[in-house]
């Protein structure tokens, strides 16, 4: 690479560590990154238009115009618990949790090596688990909080930058993107629950902990016909080092790798200027031990311990559709929905209080609107209806419960909802331009 292009790598490295908070999400992974896919619901592994396509389809950069794009997510989230019948734990009534707001950036570059292959670079964000409960009721003992510890809350974030490079050969498309991984996690209301880590000083309220590792993203993508496309991508974990201070919480000494994922789909011109896509979805949850192991029983001196307690989150699939009509030269609309099915396991609701990754039904929409022959602006909307999941409390390891029980007389049923508005900028160079950063809008 050229210096410039060096420098840009640099940037979008930089970048990738500045990510929010996932409420219209399957589990924590967002159902887009870019404004366009947002605006699909998801849609368009097999569909590739713009930069960000590397997060989603390597493959798909073959052919596009070189370009520069980036943009911005505000999620505002809505999430909280509520509870009926005594409680011996959890703190009872309806609680909901604060820090509402959250930015989530993203950006891409794409340019062609020749007339078959190209490269790319892409920072983006999962999104991660944010939530944030206060310590209002300061008379429930030791602490008070709504599991006694002060203060309850999960704030879990995680970036990417992908480098990319992808062929194609025939009507096939392959594509390769090499990715660097960081999170940051912080953990807070949990000391209660001492007797029940293998080290008690790495639980909770340690501050943000980080994480960094990586992996690999691919995909390809065929072109049946001159309408009908085919696509599929798929990433390896992302293979994390541990969370030091918080090796007393997650299984195996605080190891949290990002699971791995795969997506297939189908799109076809209806006509030509209105597309049609549809897209599956898996993720690989419950292979991560902190989030796939059984949350109950929690015994004395398991939780961090090798095979230890997690958030007893099951595989996640997804399906989008989504349709993008070519409306006008300067105006192009998108829309769709997504469905995914709930990761939580109603045996293990209340720790998952702290985490509420509940969404089903997302509705999404927007456009991209061509300002001048170089610049357009991408918007792009998603709603996540409210949806819950009801279990009885389950209790820790006490006298009289030597392996942890159920609560028969109380239930706890975290729920969660949301909207998501991002913007974005997209930059197409000249042809022969040799500069790297925009010359004129």
């Amino acid at each position: 690479m050229t210096t410039s292009a060096r420098k840009i790598f640099l940037a979008f490295l930089a970048s990738s560590c500045l990510t929010g908070a996932a409420q219209a999400a399957d589990g924590y992974f967002l159902i887009g990154y870019g404004p366009r896919q947002k605006a699909l619901a998801g849609a368009g592994v097999a569909d590739s238009k713009d930069a960000m396509a590397i997060s989603v389809n390597p493959a798909g950069i073959i052919g596009l115009d070189r370009q520069l794009q980036f943009g911005m997510t505000a999620i505002v989230a809505d999430r909280g618990y509520t509870t009926s019948g005594p409680t011996k734990v959890i703190w009872p009534g309806d609680n909901q949790s604060g820090r509402p707001l959250f930015p989530v950036p993203n950006g891409a570059y794409v340019e062609q090596i020749d007339a078959t292959s190209a490269w790319g670079i892409a920072t983006y964000a999962n999104g991660g688990i944010n939530t944030s409960y206060s310590a209002d009721n300061r008379f429930r003992l030791p602490f008070g909080g709504v599991l006694g510890g002060g203060f309850a809350g999960v704030d879990l974030q995680q970036g990417f930058t992908s480098l990319d490079y992808a062929k194609r050969i025939g009507p096939i498309s392959i594509g390769v993107a090499p990715t660097l991984a960081v999170q940051m996690i912080n953990v807070q209301g949990l000391r209660p629950f001492a007797p029940f880590s293998t080290d008690m000083y790495r639980l909770s309220d340690m501050a943000y902990d980080w994480s960094w590792g990586g992996g690999v993203r691919a995909g390809a993508e065929w072109r049946a016909t001159d309408k009908l496309r085919f696509g599929v991508a798929a990433s390896t974990p992302m293979w994390m080092s541990r969370f030091d201070k918080y090796r007393g919480l997650f299984a195996d000494a605080g190891s949290f790798d990002i699971p791995a994922n795969t997506q297939a789909g189908v799109a076809y011109d209806v006509l030509p200027n209105l597309t049609v896509m549809a897209d599956w979805k898996h993720i690989f949850y419950s292979a991560v031990p902190a989030l796939g192991n059984p949350t109950n029983p929690i015994l004395h001196n398991t939780l961090g311990g090798p095979n230890g307690p997690g958030f007893d989150w099951t595989d996640v699939d997804a399906g989008s559709v989504g349709a993008e009509w070519r409306y006008s030269e300067a105006l192009t609309l998108r829309s769709g929905y997504h469905y995914t099915s709930n990761p939580l396991h109603a045996r293990s609701v209340v720790i998952n209080t702290l985490a509420p990754i509940v969404n089903r039904h997302h509705a999404a929409g927007g456009f991209n609107y061509k300002v001048t022959k170089n610049s357009s602006l991408d918007f792009a909307v998603v709603y996540a209806f409210k949806n819950s999941v009801t279990g009885n409390e389950a209790l820790p390891q006490a006298p009289g419960l030597p392996f942890g029980g159920v609560n028969p007389l109380g239930t706890v049923s975290p729920w969660v909802r949301g909207v998501e508005f991002t913007l974005g900028y997209n930059y197409k160079y000249d042809a022969g331009s040799t500069n790297y950063l925009p010359t004129h809008f």
